[in-house]
C-alpha cells in the first residue's frame, strides 16, 4: 500500500530537482539575482544608488563611477558615532575578508559620511585606512553628501543643536552595489559578516 506513495514522493522529488535544474541553467539573469536576495525593494532595486560626486581621502573628487570598480558594500554614517557605525563598519570589513578568502571575491567596504561638517576628506580617509585596508572613506559638501543619500534613499538628520558633540540620526542600511549593475541588495544590523557574505557571493556569481 506504500509503494504507490513513494513512487509519487519520487516523482515530486524528481520533478522538484528538474525544477532547480531549470532555475540555475535557464533563469534570465533578474531571477537568478532575486534568488539571492532576501530583501525587496517598492519598484525594483534600481530606486536604490544612483550617480553621486564625492571626495575621497587624498583630497580628489571622485563619481560613482570611480569607486564602484568592484563589489562594494556603501554605509551612510559619520566617524563621531558612538555606537553602531564602528560595528556596522567592522562587520562590512569583516565580510569582504571571508569574500577573498572564501570566495575569491574582491570587495571592498565603502563608508560615506553624513557629516561632512566635522568629517573632512582627511578625516574620513585616517579612518578607512585604520578600520580596514580596502575601505574607500568620503566626505564632500553638504549638497554633495545630500546627493548622494538621496540617490540611496537612506535618511539623515543632526539630532541636536549642540556645535561641537552633536550626534547625528541616520538609517543603518548596508548597500551592495556591483559594477556595471548598480544596487542589487541591502542589508540590515542583524546580518553577521558571514551572512553579508554569502548573499554577496551569491549576487556576484550570479550576475556574471
Amino acid at each position: 500500500m506504500q509503494r504507490p506513495v513513494a513512487i509519487a514522493a519520487a516523482g515530486i522529488v524528481a520533478t522538484l530537482m528538474g525544477g532547480a535544474l531549470i532555475a540555475t541553467t535557464i533563469l534570465a539573469p533578474s531571477d537568478r539575482l532575486a534568488a539571492c536576495r532576501t530583501g525587496n525593494v517598492a519598484g525594483g532595486f534600481n530606486r536604490l544608488g544612483g550617480p553621486f560626486t564625492l571626495i575621497d581621502g587624498a583630497g580628489r573628487e571622485v563619481t560613482d563611477a570611480d569607486v564602484i570598480t568592484e563589489p562594494s558594500l556603501i554605509y551612510f554614517g559619520y566617524t563621531s558615532c558612538p555606537d553602531v557605525c564602528p560595528i556596522d563598519n567592522a562587520r562590512n570589513a569583516a565580510a569582504v575578508d571571508i569574500l577573498a578568502e572564501d570566495h575569491g571575491i574582491d570587495a571592498q567596504p565603502v563608508f560615506i559620511t553624513v557629516d561632512p561638517a566635522r568629517d573632512t576628506p582627511e578625516v574620513m580617509g585616517d579612518y578607512a585606512a585604520n578600520m580596514h585596508p580596502e575601505m574607500v572613506g568620503l566626505s564632500g559638501s553638504e549638497a554633495q553628501i545630500a546627493a548622494a543619500a538621496k540617490a540611496y534613499s537612506t535618511y539623515y538628520a543632526r539630532a541636536d543643536e549642540d556645535p561641537d558633540y552633536y550626534l547625528m540620526n541616520h538609517q543603518t542600511m548596508t548597500y551592495l552595489a556591483l559594477p556595471g549593475r548598480g544596487t542589487v541588495e541591502f542589508f540590515g544590523r542583524d546580518d553577521g559578516p558571514e551572512e553579508v557574505a554569502q548573499r554577496t557571493a551569491c549576487l556576484v556569481e550570479a550576475a556574471d
